[in-house]
């Protein structure tokens, strides 16, 4: 066990608001208010930690099962631990929860009024990833995202108390678009374990076979795959982007950093001519700002 690990397994929390430095948009800047950060961060926590468990991710030494009630005997049953998550946050709405996480959710869901249904599709589609881990059509993979991406962003709209139906259907594309693109980053990885989110009748398109994400690099009918893909993702990010022009303040940077990290890491995947098999293609700093000021000035 490393010292991270030895720490995470002290406080579970640790180890898993740590990887918000890791996402491809801001979790929780600086420059919010400092009730937002807070309640932001609360609500990654929980989204990263229903991930972590539905990725077999989870720190060693069982502190989560634990926490959850699971025998560590288990602790590998995924859709027991998710189970034994969902009655946990079900205990977040009658002010009882077990695991820190949820204990740090409870206020947040209480200052805000938030409702359980969108902490529930996020821990739907990790069920979903333990039953498929592959998608026919696009539809299909839309159906996921609409599971596994969206309710982020509703869930932004209600603690930031800006939700209007307009603006959940835009927030609603570009969480979908940058559902996509982390899709992309990671088809390697995910192939790992045994999940393709690129459409089998998009594969089929362009001649492109499962032995083929396997490879060290990807060959010319991947990349096409790929920048095809990558084309839906922009469109959808474009089609969410008035998003931002909705609102005022900082909360309008914040959601301009969310456009702007979707549309750098497809900078990114394009700088690399859509040869996303050696590794996640990550913007640099310099793309990313300069994708906010973009954003921000409706372009793009």
């Amino acid at each position: 066990m490393t010292v991270t690990d030895t720490a995470h397994a002290v406080d579970p929390q640790r180890g898993t608001l740590d990887k918000a430095a890791n996402e491809n948009f801001p979790v929780a800047p600086f420059f919010l208010p400092r009730d937002w950060r807070t309640d932001l961060m609360a609500v990654y926590g929980f989204a990263r930690l229903v991930d972590d468990i539905g990725d077999g991710d989870l720190a060693p030494g069982g502190a989560d099962a634990r926490l959850l009630g699971v025998p560590e005997d288990r602790a590998d049953d995924r859709l027991l631990m998710l189970d034994a998550f969902e009655a946990d946050l079900r205990r977040v709405f009658d002010g009882t929860p077990r695991h820190p996480l949820l204990r740090r959710l409870e206020p947040t869901v209480r200052r805000r009024s938030l409702t359980p249904e969108p902490f529930l599709g996020l821990i739907a589609a990790n069920r979903q990833d333990q039953l498929v881990g592959r998608y026919e059509t696009y539809d299909d993979l839309l159906a996921y995202c609409e599971l596994s991406a969206n309710p982020v962003g509703r869930l932004v709209l209600a603690v930031t108390g800006t939700s209007t139906p307009e603006r959940i259907r835009h927030s609603d594309r570009i969480c979908t678009a940058l559902q996509i693109v982390e899709h992309l980053q990671d088809v390697a990885e995910d192939l790992t374990r045994d999940r393709v989110y690129l459409p089998a009748e998009d594969m089929a398109r362009f001649h492109v076979q499962e032995a083929d994400l396997a490879a060290p690099t990807a060959g010319a009918s991947v990349r096409a795959l790929i920048a095809f893909e990558a084309g839906r993702a922009r469109e959808l990010l474009n089609e969410g982007a008035p998003l931002v022009g909705s609102v005022h303040g900082r909360l309008r940077l914040l959601l301009a950093g969310f456009v702007a990290g979707g549309r750098a890491a497809l900078g990114a995947i394009t700088a690399t001519g859509h040869d996303v098999l050696p590794g996640p293609p990550k913007p640099g700093k310099v793309r990313l700002l300069r994708e906010v000021g973009v954003t921000l000035r409706g372009k793009g």
